[in-house]
């Protein structure tokens, strides 16, 4: 350290002042660290679902059937009752809830299920809307790219799967869109996360304008509007 000379005013002596070397040789001082990142981006850890504790325990009438015969192995699912005798009430909201899974046999077997169960519901499947809106945004919110890329193929077979569901879904896009906001421009892709067919399907944007558009188009009336108030940056596939 070097002090800078003394001096007297009033006839008190001033304090020296002293210079660090950094500022003697004109170098600015550091900044300070800012604040830490919000991590809005960053993949939550997702708590176990009611799908493996139900199938845990024996209560899902389903199972993986390992096809060992063939000079490929492949398996497929088994359903122990016919899909048409379910109750999709108590069935496909915990269906919904294990698209959270990452890990086999779990996610195999809610992947593919969900897709046979939506195949199959018709007329059942509008009434659970409402116990569905939940698990889809448990599952959205996790932030994990791999999750919301299934959930939103599966949210757009679920569109499609019956008259007026995209309908039914417009009251509830303040509760499943803001995660599509946030993820709209991302170009995270999942690799071979993905599998039953929709390899080319990886993109997290590409498939939340797709997701988007299919709203638009089977949602009334109302749904542009309310999309473009949670999307503001979103341009109708059927107005322009």
């Amino acid at each position: 350290m070097e002090t800078v000379g003394s001096m007297t005013i009033d006839g008190v002596s001033a304090r020296p002042l002293n210079l660090s070397s950094s500022l003697r040789r004109g170098v600015p001082p550091p900044r300070p660290a800012g604040p830490p990142s919000a991590g809005a981006y960053k993949a939550r850890s997702s708590q176990s679902t009611e799908f493996r504790k139900f199938y845990t325990r024996g209560d899902l009438p389903v199972a993986i059937e390992y096809r060992k015969d063939r000079p490929n192995p492949e398996h497929r699912l088994h359903w122990k009752v016919h899909i048409e005798k379910l109750d999709y009430h108590h069935y496909l909201p915990i269906f919904f809830d294990g698209l959270r899974e990452k890990q086999d046999p779990y996610k195999t077997l809610a992947r593919e299920g969900i897709l046979d169960l939506l195949d199959n519901g018709g007329a059942k499947i509008l009434p659970v809307i409402p116990q569905l809106i939940i698990p889809i945004k448990t599952a959205l919110n996790t932030r994990d790219a791999e999750i919301i890329c299934t959930m939103l193929i599966v949210l757009q077979k679920l569109v499609i799967s019956g008259d007026m569901i995209g309908e039914a879904l417009v009251p509830y896009y303040r509760q499943i869109l803001p995660v599509f906001n946030l993820f709209k421009n991302s170009n995270i892709n999942v690799g071979d996360s993905i599998d039953y067919g929709q390899r080319k399907r990886q993109n997290v944007g590409d498939l939340i304008q797709e997701t988007l558009e299919l709203l638009e188009l089977h949602g009334g009336v109302d749904a542009f509007i309310n999309i473009k108030y949670m999307i503001p940056t979103y341009e109708s596939c059927v107005l322009n």
